[in-house]
């Protein structure tokens, strides 16, 4: 059993300056060891910052035989090149979120992951943050009865229409920078998957990509998830559970900065206001996935199973609002 798993990084995204690769120096599982990134002098920059010794470009990132895994840090439409290029190499990938841009490339994605024996996660790390699992237990234990109605808000102030986000070719758009949060924290509360998808976009006119989207997903037994999203609104991070007995609301939940206690509402019998420890969702997340590496894949999370249902959704509600009706997630092949 290795003691830690050597990242390479490809991409040296700002998310992976601020966050991850912050996690993963402080991982007791987990090293970066090799910086990929198109500018030799950003690689060598990165590298300094995290006391990497080697840098270079993403290709040599993936001929290093010391690099066990990677952190696939790019725009949204040049993941599945890379994805498959590491899984090729025999790399395990750590990817960002959202893990591509349609159903049929994540099959592929998965294809390539399952023929070369690697490991595939999509970087959905506030999945792992411990308020999620208090708010389970909430539900195991019948404090707020049936659960019925889920809904989530996550939204920014303006986005510079020079950032990739407006960028329609390499992925841009609110649904997949921030709508599949709320959607993958849906799925995570009611444990199961939806059967419909309805789904409404904003279209910039310039760019035309996504930058608000209104998101309907019915689930079995009576459950319904409502969502909103969007550049240029005020800055919302939320989500809330409404049940037959009673009610919770998470006042942080998809991105909650490691020194944050994320305050959770709680009415029933009674109201009351439980603060969540702190907690870093990435390093955690960097620690699961290193784990599942060192004790040869033993892990309760199935990455790849999860992946592709998350992308099955994301499909149905890019469908949704291109026909303009609503998506059967059966009819998603």
């Amino acid at each position: 059993m290795k003691k830690k798993i050597h990242f390479g990084i490809i991409g040296c995204s700002r998310i992976a300056e601020t966050s991850v690769l912050p996690a993963i120096s402080k991982s007791n599982v987990a090293e970066s060891y090799f910086i990929g990134s198109r500018s030799i002098q950003k690689a060598k920059s990165f590298a300094k910052k995290f006391a990497c010794t080697k840098y270079g470009s993403y290709e040599e990132v993936l001929e290093d035989k010391n690099v066990q895994a990677v952190y696939v840090s790019l725009p949204i439409g040049l993941h599945e090149e890379w994805v498959i290029k590491s899984a090729k190499a025999g790399k395990h990938v750590l990817c960002e979120k959202s893990s591509t841009t349609s159903y049929t490339s994540a099959k592929k994605m998965i294809k390539f992951a399952t023929q070369n024996q690697i490991r595939l996660m999509e970087a959905l790390m506030f999945r792992f943050h411990p308020s999620h699992e208090k708010i389970r237990k909430i539900i195991n234990d019948g404090i707020i009865g049936k659960p019925f109605m889920f809904y989530g808000a996550y939204g920014f102030p303006s986005v510079d229409k020079t950032d990739i986000r407006f960028k329609k070719e390499l992925g841009g758009g609110v649904l997949n920078d921030a709508g599949c949060y709320p959607i993958c924290a849906s799925r995570m509360i009611f444990n199961k998957e939806p059967i419909e998808v309805s789904c409404k976009l904003a279209i910039d006119p310039i760019s035309t990509v996504d930058t608000k989207a209104i998101i309907q997903l019915n689930y079995d037994d009576d459950c319904f998830a409502q969502m909103s999203t969007g550049y240029n609104l005020n800055y919302e991070n939320m989500y809330s559970l409404w049940g037959s007995e009673g009610y919770l609301s998470l006042s942080r939940s998809f991105n909650i900065p490691p020194d944050m206690k994320p305050s959770l509402l709680i009415r029933s019998t009674h109201t009351k206001e439980v603060k969540i420890n702190p907690a870093d969702h990435f390093l955690l997340m960097v620690n699961v996935f290193s784990t599942s590496l060192l004790t040869e894949f033993s892990s309760s999370m199935t990455f790849e199973e999860d992946l592709l249902k998350q992308a099955k959704v994301m499909e149905a509600a890019r469908l949704s609002a291109t026909k303009n009706r609503i998506i059967q997630i059966s009819d998603i092949k």
